[in-house]
């Protein structure tokens, strides 16, 4: 079985709005500033622990003229984060003082669950899950997949990631994977649309490159059409849709966000990839300016 969730990756608008969001309503800390590899004239934000840690991070490609989102079938439509047990009295306060309208809804799996949206429509949600003294998100907790085709999404989870099928709740199916969750939604066919507030893709972790290899030959053995592997400097990458069409990424481990620059200021400078650094001052022109309020207890340990 896989170690857990990676990232997930979604799209925002504003820039600014999405740092200012996450990092003072949710707490995260901003990891790593740097721009989709295969758009260098758009920032892709990470956010995560204090350290990035795989399992903690929700990324966001930020695409001010894109068009808004719609969920439907062969999306993933909700980021679940995990919260300490006996902390969604706070949350809702938090929230409420940002002025995030949330609903507190009935329990799933046994949990409380708060639900809400970002500033784009991002379905964000957090889960009463997990131990801690603080209120601070503990990591992300689960993904929410909707798809037309529930069987053949089913098999490619337990058959070849080896997802293990633990527990349903009205027609919502949870697997698991490590220490993290997939819920499966069947929905009426008809595709969403890509755009602000959608995921674009979800990551599941891999321990290094020989274990992604491996899973990269049985993905093709079930002739799933799966990508070369992409170097993304803090990990490497392979990439394949399930039969419902939502994308899915396997991401090593590491060598994780401290290979240019050091833990106690990352996030704070743009941070290019080699083969993008020829080009830094045209990259630099074409990207709207950001600036960076983290608050102190976004820097705290998971």
């Amino acid at each position: 079985m896989l170690p857990g969730l990676h990232h997930i990756t979604a799209i925002a608008g504003d820039p600014q709005r999405n740092i200012d969001f996450y990092t003072q309503v949710l707490g995260l800390r901003l990891v790593k500033r740097t721009v989709n590899f295969d758009d260098p004239g758009s920032y892709h934000f990470y956010f995560g622990d204090r350290e990035g840690a795989p399992g903690t991070l929700l990324t966001f490609f930020a695409w001010p003229t894109a068009p808004q989102g719609r969920p439907g079938s062969g999306q993933f439509t909700a980021v679940a984060f995990e919260i300490p047990r006996g902390s969604t009295g706070e949350w809702n306060r938090r929230l409420a003082a940002a002025g995030v309208e949330c609903n507190h809804g009935d329990a799933r799996f046994g949990d409380d669950v708060i639900s809400f949206r970002d500033p784009e429509g991002l379905s964000l949600e957090l889960i009463a899950s997990g131990a801690g003294a603080d209120v601070q998100i503990r990591r992300l907790h689960s993904a929410t997949l909707l798809t037309a085709q529930p069987e053949k999404s089913a098999s490619i989870l337990t058959d070849l990631l080896r997802f293990a099928r633990i527990d349903q709740q009205g027609t919502r199916v949870r697997y698991r994977c490590g220490d993290a969750f997939l819920d499966l939604l069947p929905s009426e066919p008809g595709h969403g649309k890509m755009g602000k507030g959608a995921v674009h893709h979800v990551a599941w972790c891999v321990a290094d490159a020989t274990q992604q290899l491996d899973l990269r030959e049985r993905l093709k053995s079930s002739g799933a059409r799966v990508s070369p592997v992409k170097n993304r400097v803090y990990f490497e990458s392979i990439y394949f849709r399930e039969p419902g069409g939502a994308l899915i990424e396997i991401a090593t481990e590491g060598p994780g966000f401290l290979v240019d620059e050091p833990a106690k200021s990352l996030g704070e400078k743009l941070c290019l990839p080699p083969w993008l650094e020829p080009i830094r001052e045209s990259i630099e022109r074409r990207l709207p300016p950001v600036h960076l309020n983290q608050i102190a207890w976004a820097h705290r340990g998971r």
